[in-house]
């Protein structure tokens, strides 16, 4: 994309979605929910839309049937402009309800033990990046930015400041947060926020490759992958080490003592492939 198509993308990024109400489309291919943004122009994001989008994560958090999430934005210019800066303008307030899962749906959405896989389809800005951030792997079409305007909009990313810094080196994400810098969809995936780049055509194949290899994985292993993770990352090696082998992680115990944990090693062993309950 070049500078005066993002010039007038972002043009479009701040101006309130034509959309009359929050449009979310849903569709379940075995154990993925795929998950469609669909508020043109930008797939901007006002507090309805977020409280629909946390309501949709909330339902495949909690359907055991579920076992990961695709989500993307609908077109091909955007994925997500983020915070709709019309309503906002319109006198939305910044600390609105948006719902359970927090701005976007599922990056604050308590009890969630399941992957997301975001399929970055246009122009992630502002929350659409934060959403990004959140989710566990990336991918991303060729033509696909990221950046975040907000320090000149008056504004800060509060969930950028607090997740970026932790992503990127602290040079390059200083310079995301500070002074808007934008990065290209190679850059993105050089530095380790998108686990892989394609063509704009094949990205919703890409998706779906990814999250069906990680839904066939047993389900209570992932959570529990998911859990060690957040909990320990903060640590140091001893310290995640002790946290581990402390019995305090939930998710780690259950899956040690599941029937799934007894069915990987006999499936093996029956050169067969196993059958995951869940349980």
């Amino acid at each position: 994309m070049n500078e005066a198509n993002d010039a007038d993308a972002e043009t479009d990024a701040n101006q309130t979605a034509a959309a009359s109400g929050p449009r979310v489309h849903t569709r379940v291919d075995g154990g993925v929910l795929s998950v469609v943004l669909d508020r043109p122009k930008a797939n901007a994001i006002d507090a309805a839309t977020s409280r629909e989008l946390g309501s949709v994560f909330a339902g495949f958090r909690d359907d055991p049937s579920l076992r990961v999430a695709v989500f993307t934005g609908a077109g091909e210019r955007f994925f997500s402009a983020g915070w709709d800066l019309g309503a906002a303008a319109a006198g939305e307030d910044f600390e609105a309800d948006y719902g359970e899962g927090g701005f976007g749906g599922f990056c604050e959405l308590p009890g969630r033990g399941k992957p997301v896989v975001c399929a970055v389809n246009g122009m992630a800005v502002g929350g659409g990046f934060e959403i990004a951030m959140a989710a566990e792997f990336v991918v991303a079409a060729d033509h696909a930015r990221f950046f975040l305007p907000e320090t000149g909009l008056g504004i800060i990313p509060d969930a950028g400041a607090i997740r970026l810094p932790r992503m990127l080196p602290h040079a390059i994400a200083n310079e995301v947060l500070y002074g808007g810098r934008r990065l290209d969809a190679s850059e993105a995936e050089r530095w380790g926020l998108v686990n892989q780049v394609g063509a704009a055509a094949d990205l919703e194949d890409a998706a779906m490759e990814l999250a069906s290899r990680i839904a066939s994985a047993a389900p209570l292993a992932v959570e529990a992958v998911m859990a060690i993770d957040r909990a320990t990352r903060h640590l140091s090696l001893g310290e995640a080490f002790g946290h581990l082998r402390s019995g305090d992680l939930e998710a780690y115990e259950r899956m040690l003592v599941s029937e799934d944990a007894k069915e990987g090693p006999r499936a093996f062993a029956e050169k067969r492939d196993p059958y995951w309950q869940g349980a």
